[in-house]
């Protein structure tokens, strides 16, 4: 009777660790497939870029289905530190807030390896996703395949730039970071609205959505693993005192 009990006890409690361990990639899996099928939108990675600015951090994702090879040459650029330092020279209301080249906009040196991918070009991905507020869309010269790592924030809907410029992402965080930029002083230069400030990219950093949410999971599970072994303690307790 007594080890009837506790096998009960000790076989509930493996098979509620053994759900901890895959419980993350089932709500990941089970969570992709459902936003897939329902939106319309595209659908975001992942991953999170931050860029801590001196007027403020602006959150980012990307779109890999959209734009697979321009995503993986900024992700590559942010991972190596490519944008620290780095600036936005452009700010124009209801418009655009534009990122310098890498190559020519920080004010740090770059190694090797930065200056390599930093001056990489990536092909045209144009797509049907529309210009709107907080899109990410690359810059480029008159060559369709020209964008290096200059690329706008969107402040407003610009349906004129739709097919004519990669989207491969859009702001998730920060608007009150790019509301305070559309306030800043400009000049005019030619086609292009400046600050006349410098707008620094302090620092970057990136992270993944799905890791912070496994972990606020495994959090949960625990806990809740944490309670079912007092019960089992309580219960054993009450049967065999």
């Amino acid at each position: 009777m007594k080890g009837t009990f506790w096998r009960k006890m000790l076989n509930r409690r493996s098979a509620l660790i053994g759900f901890i361990s895959c419980f993350c990639f089932s709500s990941t899996f089970l969570s992709g497939s459902i936003v897939a099928a329902s939106s319309h939108d595209p659908l975001l990675g992942s991953a999170r870029v931050v860029f801590q600015t001196n007027y403020g951090d602006i959150e980012f994702g990307f779109y890999p289905s959209v734009a697979p090879k321009t995503v993986e040459h900024i992700y590559k650029l942010v991972r190596l530190g490519g944008y620290n330092t780095n600036h936005f020279f452009r700010v124009e209301k209801g418009f655009v807030a534009q990122v310098a080249d890498v190559a020519s906009g920080r004010s740090a040196p770059m190694n090797e390896e930065q200056r390599r991918e930093a001056e990489k070009t990536v092909i045209g991905e144009f797509s049907q996703v529309k210009h709107v507020r907080g899109i990410l869309s690359m810059g480029r010269h008159e060559d369709p395949n020209s964008a290096a790592s200059s690329f706008s924030m969107l402040l407003g809907d610009s349906p004129h730039l739709d097919g004519q410029y990669a989207i491969f992402g859009k702001v998730t965080k920060g608007d009150e970071t790019l509301k305070a930029l559309e306030e800043l002083p400009t000049r005019r230069e030619g086609i292009f609205v400046m600050p006349t400030e410098r707008i620094t990219i302090l620092s970057s950093y990136y992270y993944d959505t799905e890791m912070e949410s496994c972990e606020h999971e495994r959090s949960i599970m625990k806990r809740r693993l944490a309670a079912s072994a007092i019960e089992i303690e309580r219960q054993r307790m009450k049967c065999f005192p």
